[in-house]
């Protein structure tokens, strides 16, 4: 889905198993997430599962988990591999696949994925 809410706001409920809340640490990222969750909850969407995105440390992390208080919570970090893989053109897997980054996107495959 783009960025924004407003696929929230049409979707009717039960219509996907998970909605992936992408939430970055800034304050405006954060309010964004809170609407999103509201309307999620609102609308009987699909469970949703914050994704802290671009997160540099523990306590940024925390933040966004305060902030949000959501039961499905992931955290990729910062990482430097992305963003090459990303200039480049091509997956992370495929340049870094040892990188922190790779292994967070990986964690989130093993939960939502039977």
């Amino acid at each position: 889905m783009e960025a924004g809410i407003g696929t929230l706001t049409r979707m009717s409920e039960n219509h996907v198993d998970y909605v992936f809340v992408i939430v970055e640490p800034t304050e405006k990222s954060i309010e964004v997430g809170r609407r999103a969750l509201s309307l999620i909850d609102e609308h009987k969407t699909g469970q949703p599962l914050i994704v802290a995105n671009k997160v540099p440390n523990d306590e940024q992390a925390d933040m966004i988990r305060k902030a949000l208080s959501a039961k499905e919570f992931f955290v990729i970090p910062a990482d430097r591999a992305i963003e090459d893989a990303d200039r480049k053109g091509r997956a992370p897997i495929d340049v870094a696949p040892e990188s922190s980054g790779v292994k967070a996107y990986e964690a989130i495959a093993n939960h939502v994925l039977p």
